[in-house]
């Protein structure tokens, strides 16, 4: 490349970069503030929540003189107390989880600045730290944004359904006394919370690591996930496997896993699709798989330009492997996206 020309290129991604850090920048500003605000909530809501408590105290105190619908009010108001502080303290981690990422993100842009501005990019070497960062990039989004998923999916689900579990005792331990059939019912409706929960936290396990990749293989964990996915959904899910099934290294298991895991993640959140049909083909040489949705599909262009990490990450997993991945959609009519990466046998 001739100098003019390279140097002309380095200028622009400069520009580029300096564009990013300041949207970057704004991004900052704007979560610092709302974390902010939400301190400050957070704040009334732990000293309104205090105040309940209190006051739920000297009720059991003196529960002879209150009756029986006074004390549910009163478990009621702390229990509403108590999840709204619950919901505000989640907002609140995720704010905070964003504020790391960003901060992350921007150490990064101004790194790749200052290597830019000293005309590091210009050169063979450059090219291979842009390579490096950008990679190193990818991964930190990848895995805060995976963190802030398992972070609100465990507010939401367990650690809500626990909080409810101590009040739910508390007001069938006061009822013993005043209504025993009234405190087997709330009993049931505590074993029944229990078990739906105990299943999320089997879920959650699931996904962050499920055991039968290890034990069984791809195949079998594909199949027992899509039921799950199915069933968690509602979604009409059809899986065929084609090929010989057999065991793969494991981190072709891992990245095949997860890679299936992000598409169908796609299908549900983004394209709003009904229908899935997913292929696994487990060849002598490769193995292939393809996600087929009827969703209302998006512009590939678009895609290309913005990016999309779950998307690009498969895609360069899957290239750096020798594998190939594409991406085949039309607005309205859903969307193929299909990689095939080497079939590496133990």
């Amino acid at each position: 490349m001739p100098q003019d020309t390279a140097h002309t290129a380095n200028e622009e991604e400069v520009l580029n970069l300096q564009d990013e850090l300041e949207e970057t920048e704004q991004n900052l500003k704007e979560v610092t503030l709302m974390i902010e605000q939400s301190q400050r909530e957070v704040m009334k809501l732990t000293q309104r929540n205090a105040a309940i408590t209190s006051h739920l105290q000297q009720m059991q105190a003196d529960a002879e003189k209150a009756s029986f619908e006074e004390i549910k009010l009163a478990y009621d108001s702390a229990l509403d107390a108590q999840q709204r502080l619950f919901v505000m303290r989640g907002q609140l981690e995720k704010l905070q989880s964003d504020k790391i990422h960003l901060e992350r993100y921007k150490k990064l842009l101004t790194h790749a600045m200052t290597q830019q501005e000293k005309g590091v990019g210009a050169s063979s070497e450059s090219g291979g730290q842009g390579g490096r960062l950008e990679s190193v990039e990818m991964v930190v989004n990848a895995q805060e944004a995976e963190r802030q998923r398992l972070s609100r999916q465990m507010h939401d689900g367990p650690a809500q359904a626990l909080s409810n579990f101590i009040l739910q005792t508390e007001i069938a331990m006061r009822l013993l006394d005043v209504d025993a059939e009234q405190a087997r019912d709330e009993l049931r409706s505590l074993k029944g919370a229990a078990m739906k929960t105990f299943q999320q936290v089997r879920n959650f396990i699931f996904e962050l690591r499920p055991m039968m990749l290890d034990d069984l293989g791809l195949v079998p964990t594909i199949r027992r996930y899509i039921e799950n996915f199915k069933d968690q959904t509602g979604l009409d899910v059809n899986l065929n496997i084609s090929g010989t099934e057999r065991r793969l290294e494991s981190y072709l298991e891992v990245m095949t896993f997860r890679a299936l895991q992000e598409l169908l993640g796609n299908a549900m959140r983004h394209s709003q699709a009904t229908v899935i049909k997913v292929h696994v083909d487990v060849g002598e040489d490769s193995i292939r798989v393809t996600v087929d949705d009827n969703g209302k599909g998006f512009d590939t262009d678009i895609l290309r330009q913005k990016g999309n990490l779950g998307l690009k990450l498969i895609k360069d997993r899957a290239e750096m492997l020798g594998g190939d991945f594409q991406i085949d959609s039309t607005i309205g009519k859903g969307t193929r996206v299909t990689f095939s990466v080497p079939a590496a046998t133990p």
